[in-house]
Formats: structure tokens, C-alpha cells, sequence
């Protein structure tokens, strides 16, 4: 299974990625801004899914706002 960011790059476990546009994530009260670095992330078992830590919580992010760092 490949997993692979919105400009086709392939993803692995603990790669950087950028968010591409601003995010609101339930249960969160800020959002994610667009340009912000999620480090160490984790894949899942979809393809279009990956698991990362932002602050002290586990979020699960969709590949296509993504961009490898």
C-alpha cells in the first residue's frame, strides 16, 4: 500500500508534512493553519489517512491537505 500526499509524493512513517489550506478538527478548539509542520506521523491502515500527534492530541489527518516537507 502506498500512501501518497496531494502532489504524489509517497509518504512513510515519520516523515514531515506541511497542511495545505486551514483545518477545523472536531473536538478542537483552534484549527490547523495552512503552512504549519506536523512532525513524526504515523500511517494508517487507509490509504488516505495518517495519524499524527498536534499538541497533546492524536489527530487523524486526510493525505490529500498534506504536502511532504
Amino acid at each position: 500500500m502506498e500512501v501518497k500526499d496531494s502532489n504524489g509524493n509517497v509518504l512513510s512513517d515519520g516523515d514531515s508534512v506541511h497542511v495545505t489550506r486551514d483545518l477545523k478538527v472536531k473536538g478542537m478548539s483552534t484549527t490547523l493553519k495552512r503552512g504549519n509542520v506536523i512532525k513524526n506521523i504515523r500511517l494508517t491502515g487507509s490509504e488516505e489517512e495518517v495519524e499524527c500527534r498536534v499538541g497533546k492530541s492524536q489527530v487523524v489527518l486526510k493525505t490529500m491537505y498534506l504536502k511532504k516537507a
